[in-house]
């Protein structure tokens, strides 16, 4: 194999890893930074080491170490809060330091433990008993429970709220001696039981565990909670912004109470909430992740379905690739569930670019040439990057006389317009011949097992007269003799629904095992970990664990395009026919046949739900959001063009008025830009870089040769022009020229606005701020 590995370095420089942005918690930390309440910023990551790591965490991972990255003199500190000793294992603790070291962060000498701080955390709740802000509740968990009422009826006191200080203090530390058994006893705060914010009515601060510590071993059986351990650990760790994700939005307030309770001055951390990463077609929950585990449904923590970390790197994706993704969809403060296909956009985006092209054979079907030499082997050079002619690389592909072609490349009687083999039919092999096929050689049963071809020796690929116009189509094979056997895993999506509510939702076929593939002999010393595109199959990793030298496994991480946008798109049935239809006349118009008008499409449930939501909550129109969900694969490009910029109006109008009329000739999967690009075009519209007329025409660029919008403006000068000092000579000399359309404004034929607001557009290339434009123009005729 002569080409390299694709493995990169890990990046830190701030400009890849999370770079400065508008989000909200950039601003905050700009604002605490120029007003000196901060003079760095201290963050942190504090994962609890009784699970592997997901792709939920991957967000929060880029989030803190991003931050630490973009400021100077920033640091992130990796915690284990390691509070609950029933659960946690050293096992998780390598995992999860594994996981953060491959997605490409570093916490240098700031690693700390929960538990090192056990001996503290009781002296500070030592001191809660002894102000009287503490005390010890001998109630058990369901009492403590019916005590603390509802969101609609306040709490009830403990009947042992009342104990004296003597007798807390008596009793808590006969709890850590180990005299109580547990739930005997726990340390409550002493807050108000009429809050209403529930988790302020007295909340547990210690509990009893008999149970032992992977790292403390026995020496404790008494236990901080998290709501006391996390605001303390934060404030002895100097840590600035305590970032968490909005299920703790209501624990806020109690972090707060907790370290005022204790004295903690400024400056001393504050919590901040963002929301979580949702994605549909998975569970992110660490509960029915270990249930799939523990009851076998997956192989293991870092089975190649499952959005944990470790899953996704031994199925191929990279550390640049999740990276990519936690940036698009940005930091928020509402909680949305991000389309799959969005994850899968970027590692396609990565790969594309990255890995070489080889040829593998999933379902073979042999080919015999039987004008070609049988003793003679052919060296063709092929490039391993042929969509990238500057890139070099290339390996010596053998051809012989006996071949393997896909079984799905060959139909013995096809429709109309199918351009892969049949019987006498021609087809190019990649980087060889043209090959036409003159028998099929069946078995008993009637199962095509041979194909006998003949070669046209006129027609080598790169050679001259090669072409044929009359072959349409293009295959992938392997040399019988020369090809290396490989085990091929074909992994799709774990659940069948968006939304999987349990494991009546796990997708039977998410797992589909190939033994028997042939792969081109360039990859027989695949190192595990490298990654390729098969040609027509999809981009695949030689499995990490699995794969050998003698025993090559291949994961496929993505398909070329989104297959699931045609699963849903394809009608579960054909329709009955009750009598033959008549023979169409033979069409001379060669444009595209116009599709049904939405209002006239079916639709299924699913699809009706969809367009009620588009309607209440986007408040879309019935047109656009039928529009959007009767066209194949648009629903899924809208909300995952949603996720990245919340604009559904905005959006759907580009989509609906703009990109549907492409879609007459170019399904949404096989367009040259995904819904990011056009999120990030909506998002140069609404911050005011670029004009709609600039808009247009980046959209067109996008059509002809994808790419992100923002490059594209920034390469072709396109930014909108917003500066009153540019404009303002360029509109008195356009006003200079047409005093009599001045005339006719000042006498009170308003529309001449128009004219003048068209003549700036003109002169800038629609580069010019409308709203400004209108507002300098009108002052001035004013004047």
């Amino acid at each position: 194999m002569n080409v390299e590995q694709h493995h990169r370095a890990p990046i830190t420089p701030a400009s890849e890893v999370a770079a400065k942005s508008t989000d909200f918690i950039h601003t905050l930390i700009n604002d605490h930074l120029a007003s000196g309440h901060y003079q760095q910023v201290v963050t942190r990551f504090p994962p609890e080491p009784n699970g592997f790591l997901h792709i939920g965490h991957a967000k929060s991972i880029c989030l803190n170490f991003g931050l630490a990255l973009d400021y100077p003199g920033g640091s992130c500190h990796l915690r284990l809060d390691d509070t609950d000793p029933t659960k946690e294992d050293m096992s998780y603790v390598a995992a999860i330091q594994e996981d953060i070291h491959w997605l490409g962060f570093d916490w240098g000498e700031q690693k700390f433990f929960a538990s090192d701080y056990f001996e503290k955390l009781y002296q500070y709740a030592l001191q809660l008993i002894q102000e009287g802000k503490a005390y010890v509740c001998s109630l058990n968990e369901a009492d403590i429970r019916a005590y603390r009422g509802s969101l609609t009826e306040p709490g009830r006191p403990s009947p042992y709220r009342d104990r004296s200080v003597s007798e807390n203090l008596d009793l808590f530390q006969r709890m850590r001696a180990g005299e109580f058994a547990d739930g005997a006893h726990v340390l409550r705060a002493k807050i108000d039981m009429a809050n209403p914010n529930m988790k302020m009515r007295d909340p547990l601060l210690y509990r009893i565990r008999h149970a032992h510590h992977y790292r403390q071993g026995d020496k404790w059986c008494l236990y901080p909670m998290y709501d006391f351990a996390h605001p303390l650990s934060d404030y002895m760790e100097g840590i600035t912004h305590s970032i968490c994700t909005l299920e703790f939005e209501n624990n806020r307030e109690l972090y707060d109470w907790v370290l005022d309770a204790v004295g903690a001055k400024e400056p001393r951390p504050h919590q901040y909430e963002f929301a979580r990463l949702n994605l549909n077609y998975t569970v992110m929950s660490k509960r029915k992740l270990l249930e799939l585990v523990e009851q076998k449904h997956v192989s293991g923590w870092d089975d190649p379905r499952l959005p944990t970390i470790s899953g996704l790197r031994r199925r191929g994706y990279t550390p640049e690739s999740i990276r990519a993704f936690c940036k698009s969809i940005g930091i928020a403060k509402s909680n949305s569930t991000v389309d799959m296909a969005q994850l899968e956009f970027a590692i396609r985006d990565d790969l594309n670019t990255q890995v070489p092209r080889v040829l593998a054979v999933l379902r073979p079907l042999k080919v015999v040439i039987e004008n070609y030499p049988a003793d003679q082997t052919e060296v063709l050079d092929a490039p391993y990057y042929p969509h990238d002619v500057p890139k070099e690389g290339s390996r010596a592909l053998p051809f012989c006389n006996e071949l393997y072609i896909e079984r799905d490349d060959f139909m013995e009687n096809p429709p109309k317009g199918y351009y892969r083999l049949s019987p006498g039919g021609k087809v190019r092999l990649r980087h060889a011949y043209i090959i036409s096929c003159d028998q099929v050689i069946k078995d008993a049963d009637g199962n095509v097992t041979e194909l006998r071809c003949s070669y046209d020796p006129n027609t080598k690929s790169g050679s001259a007269g090669a072409e044929d116009p009359t072959v349409k189509g293009t295959l992938h094979w392997v040399s019988a003799r020369h090809a290396v056997q490989a085990e091929v895993r074909l992994y799709d999506r774990l659940y069948t629904v968006d939304a999987p509510e349990g494991l009546s939702d796990l997708n039977p076929h998410s797992l589909e095992v190939l033994p028997n593939a042939l792969v081109e002999p360039s990859l027989r010393e695949a190192p595990p970990e490298s990654r390729f595109q098969f040609e027509r199959q999809g981009y695949f990793c030689a499995d990490r664990l699995d794969s050998t030298a003698q025993r090559l496994v291949f994961n496929r991480i993505v398909t070329l395009k989104d297959a699931w946008a045609k699963k849903a798109a394809k009608p579960s049935a054909p329709p009955p026919v009750t009598k033959a239809a008549p023979t169409p006349a033979k069409r001379t118009d060669t444009r595209p046949q116009k599709r049904p008008k939405a209002d006239m499409v079916k639709l299924s449930p699913t699809q009706e739900a969809t367009l009620l939501r588009y309607q209440e909550t986007f408040r879309l129109s019935e047109e656009e959001a039928r529009l959007l969900v009767s066209e194949p694969g648009l629903s899924d490009f809208f909300e995952a063009a949603l996720a990245v910029h919340n604009n559904p109006a905005g959006l759907a109008n580009w989509i609906v008025n703009e990109l549907l009329r492409e879609l007459k000739e170019t399904p949404v999967a096989q367009l040259a830009f995904g819904p990011a690009a056009l999120a990030e075009l909506i998002a140069l519209m609404d911050d005011g870089t670029i004009s709609g007329k600039i808009a247009k025409e980046v959209f067109e660029h996008l059509l002809q040769h994808g790419g992100s919008p923002k490059a594209i403006v920034a390469e072709k000068g396109l930014q909108q022009m917003c500066d009153p000092a540019q404009l303002e000579p360029l509109i008195d000399r356009i006003i200079a020229a047409n005093p009599e359309n001045v005339a006719r404004f000042k006498a009170g034929k308003n529309n001449v606005l128009g004219f003048f607001v068209g003549q700036v557009m003109k002169e800038t290339g629609g580069k010019a701020n409308p709203a400004l434009t209108n507002e300098l123009i009108q002052k001035k005729l004013n004047a």
